[in-house]
């Protein structure tokens, strides 16, 4: 009896596993599919409005909810690990005081996250270990602040078994990021981040079209005047996505979550960022985006 449980529950974990890994490839393969229709959705600092910002508990609740990709921020404690951690600081988002690097892991663990209304819970902060850790099979994790750890991040990620599941970026133009972390480069899905309020934005796409190929371009503006915005289907031609942040009004000229949100505008934003060429899009708003998608038949 024992031995037929014990094959029942190795039978369960490889099914599973299998769909799982199913459901990956799937998201891999839109995420390399210019050409895909389909809208990704991407978890700012993951289901943040009902867990703490960048912790294990809001990553695994927006994976439930069914987003494309979970959006971490990475630092590094003072004996070399890789945690999650957007400030400079831990004061806002911790009960401790001082950088990630003024710690070591094991001192670092010891504070507890706070939650939306600023109260002390008892989830700690993540490493870049356990986050993938818990992405593996299932969800794109999107690298932000990854610059300086470039190195680092990919070692942990061919450990778990992740570096498929992962997008680099960067604001830095192709030479400074080639220079830096040479054939690193083209070993990482990679997206550069690009300010459609610089005059040498496009300089800076074409050259990045000319070099490479970037499975997406990151764009950013407070005005929506660019003629990139206008006229994008260049970048989709030489083989990558748009991605356009619908959090945050500096990043999107006003064409924001709470627009279709509170204001039940959704013309405005999301239905306006998509007909300017996004098939990616970051929000803070993950049950409302998702629910909208799926109604026009652009997300499964």
């Amino acid at each position: 009896m024992k031995h037929f449980l014990k094959i029942a529950s190795i039978s369960v974990f490889s099914l599973y596993s299998l769909t799982s890994y199913g459901q990956i490839n799937k998201v891999i393969n839109q995420l390399h599919d210019p050409n895909n229709k389909q809208v990704m959705v991407t978890a700012h600092r993951g289901d943040w409005r009902d867990a703490p910002e960048n912790s294990l508990k809001a990553y695994k609740r927006a994976i439930e909810l069914g987003v494309d990709v979970i959006e971490i921020d990475l630092n590094k404690t003072s004996d070399g690990v890789i945690v999650i951690m957007h400030d400079g600081t831990i004061d806002r988002t911790t009960n401790g005081k001082g950088k990630p690097s003024d710690y070591t892991l094991a001192e670092i663990k010891k504070f507890h996250l706070r939650n939306g209304l600023g109260r002390v819970t008892r989830h700690t902060i993540p490493t870049l270990e356990e986050v993938m850790t818990l992405a593996k099979g299932k969800v794109l994790v999107n690298l932000d602040k990854s610059y300086p750890y470039y190195n680092e991040a990919y070692l942990i990620l061919k450990k778990t078994g992740t570096l498929n599941q992962a997008i680099f970026k960067t604001e830095e133009p192709y030479q400074n990021v080639r220079n830096k972390y040479g054939k690193l480069l083209d070993s990482i899905v990679f997206m550069p981040v690009v300010n459609l309020d610089k005059p040498e934005a496009r300089q800076i796409i074409n050259e990045y079209q000319k070099q490479m190929k970037p499975v997406a371009f990151e764009l950013n503006f407070q005005s929506d005047t660019s003629s990139i915005l206008a006229k994008n289907d260049f970048i989709k031609a030489h083989g990558s996505k748009v991605w356009i942040n619908s959090l945050w009004a500096s990043l999107n000229a006003g064409h924001e979550d709470d627009v279709a949100v509170d204001d039940g505008n959704t013309k405005d934003s999301w239905e306006w960022i998509i007909n300017h060429g996004a098939t990616m899009i970051q929000t803070d708003r993950i049950r409302e985006l998702l629910a909208y998608l799926r109604k026009k038949s652009l997300h499964n």
